[in-house]
């Protein structure tokens, strides 16, 4: 019994080791309402007009942009394996005693394959009374994938364009100025999304073949994908915590089979027992 309690008790201290870190791993339902903008002002001070001059900007920096409505403003950003972006962008309106009318704006997003990527929340699009002076959207995106199937849009690791516009006003208003501000926040999901598998390399724009990427790292060039890499760099792709929840599942499986032979198989052959003939 003293053996049966042992194991319970090293059963019962693994399970509350990793209990707390379960709803973490699975949570699903981020807030969608705007948090304070804490964000640097490293980030680009112009925008571009087309996927190909996408100004860039890393996750936690603030990009600007002055431009006139009717305008496309594009900007890229990096988003590795696991990671969760959010999509905030505020758009600082014409004076109200210059618009005929409402606006309405709008981000999308697209990933390295200039696909667009559905908003699992937020307000992507919005329409601002005449008289209003700020609209702001948000956007936030599906956890990053390390691999998908050929047939799915499942985001990916690599680069990832914000468009914003402006999608429907009157047509005297077309052209008058305006300020723009864009911010990603990136939240780590761990293995709660993780899959098997992994690129050959992220979808970033002008990225080579594994030859190509030794001949720049030969010749001393900086290839696009380090170029467009994160602060930290690319992820290798393989690794998540599911591993830990899968070695912890083991142990505690491996556990549980050791009491339950210590709970069945007897006290062995009685003491005062005739001999087997």
């Amino acid at each position: 019994m003293r053996t049966v309690r042992t194991l319970a008790a090293a059963a019962l201290a693994g399970a509350a080791l990793l209990g707390p870190a379960g709803p973490a791993a699975v949570a699903d339902s981020p807030s969608a309402t705007a948090t304070p903008d804490t964000r640097s002002t490293g980030g680009p001070t112009e925008a571009g007009t087309t996927f190909r001059t996408a100004a860039r900007f890393l996750p936690g920096q603030r990009a600007t942009a002055q431009a006139a409505t009717g305008d496309y403003l594009y900007w890229v950003f990096p988003a590795d394996t696991g990671q969760r972006p959010t999509v905030n962008a505020a758009v600082t309106l014409p004076d109200a005693a210059l618009r005929h009318g409402p606006s309405t704006w709008r981000i999308d997003v697209y990933d390295g394959l200039r696909r667009r990527q559905p908003c699992m929340y937020g307000a992507q699009s919005r329409t601002a009374a005449k008289d209003a002076a700020k609209v702001e959207l948000a956007c936030v995106l599906r956890p990053v994938r390390a691999s998908a199937d050929a047939w799915a849009n499942d985001p990916l690791p690599g680069s990832y364009f914000v468009r914003l516009t402006v999608t429907g006003l009157p047509d005297e208003d077309l052209g008058q100025p305006f300020d723009a501000r864009l911010g990603v926040d990136l939240k780590d999901e761990g293995g709660a999304h993780a899959t098997d598998g992994a690129l050959a390399a992220p979808l970033v724009p002008g990225a080579t073949t594994g030859r190509e990427a030794e001949a720049d790292a030969d010749a001393g060039r900086t290839s696009a994908v380090e170029a467009a890499a994160p602060e930290d760099g690319w992820s290798s792709g393989w690794w998540s915590d599911r591993w830990l929840w899968s070695l912890a599942g083991g142990v505690l499986a491996a556990l549980a089979g050791i009491g339950g032979y210590v709970l069945t198989r007897g006290a062995g052959r009685p003491s005062g027992a005739p001999p087997v003939a």
